[in-house]
């Protein structure tokens, strides 16, 4: 099974020019996205097929913004395998609902991984095509950031990155970090896992503690 999976990772890893564990990276953070967008969809009672496109939104939004500013075929047509990601996250959802209404922190707990692991993603790829640091820190940011927007629209909220919450901040920072430790030289799976850990770290302590970044007023 586990020889499977890596030799699963190793050949798109080769094909779309990014190492296989950030392959592996992709299909979690995927679910992890589709876990969230489902679970929210849940929550305000929308049907399957309506939980199933916000949750296939949330997993695959940023990452296609990502790739259609970069001129590239939107990862999730390279292979079904993120299609079935999102499936898996549908159903993840449906059996164990009951258990995921009672951790009121699940929603957050995986949108903060998406976040992280879509961040680390999104730079890698940046920086697979040449492009500078600084390029590959906003798409960092935007293939992290990019499915809550997509979510947070179909739902007809106001997106989180645009609220006075720790968000769009946490993946710059996890960026930087990311950044940081590549011009060092450290390998990418090393610059992967600091960097969302730092994110990760960032968005709790924020929301824990009452981070938040000061509004914008109309009038004084």
């Amino acid at each position: 099974m586990f020889d499977y999976i890596y030799s699963f990772c190793l050949e798109l890893g080769e094909a779309i020019r990014i190492p296989a564990f950030f392959v592996f990276l992709e299909c979690i953070a995927t679910i992890a996205g589709a876990v969230s967008g489902v679970r929210l969809s849940a929550a305000k009672q929308f049907d399957v097929f309506g939980a199933f496109i916000v949750g296939t939104g949330t997993a695959m939004g940023g990452g296609t913004m990502r790739d259609i500013i970069l001129g590239l075929t939107p990862f999730w047509m390279t292979n079904p395998i993120y299609l079935g990601c999102c499936i898996f996250g549908l159903v993840w959802v449906i059996l164990f609902r009951k258990w995921l209404v009672k951790q009121n922190n699940t929603w957050f707990l995986f949108d903060c991984i998406g976040l992280s692991l879509f961040n680390a993603i999104g730079i890698e790829k940046t920086l697979a095509l040449g492009l500078p640091y600084w390029a590959a820190i906003c798409m960092g940011c935007v293939t992290g950031a990019g499915g809550g927007v997509v979510r947070d629209v179909l739902m007809n909220e106001v997106p989180l990155i645009f609220r006075k919450e720790i968000y769009a901040l946490a993946a710059l920072a996890g960026g930087v970090v990311y950044v940081a430790c590549h011009s060092a030289g450290w390998k990418v799976e090393a610059c992967a896992i600091i960097s969302s850990f730092v994110v990760i770290a960032i968005r709790m302590l924020s929301v824990h503690y009452h981070w938040s970044m000061p509004k914008m007023r109309a009038e004084d």
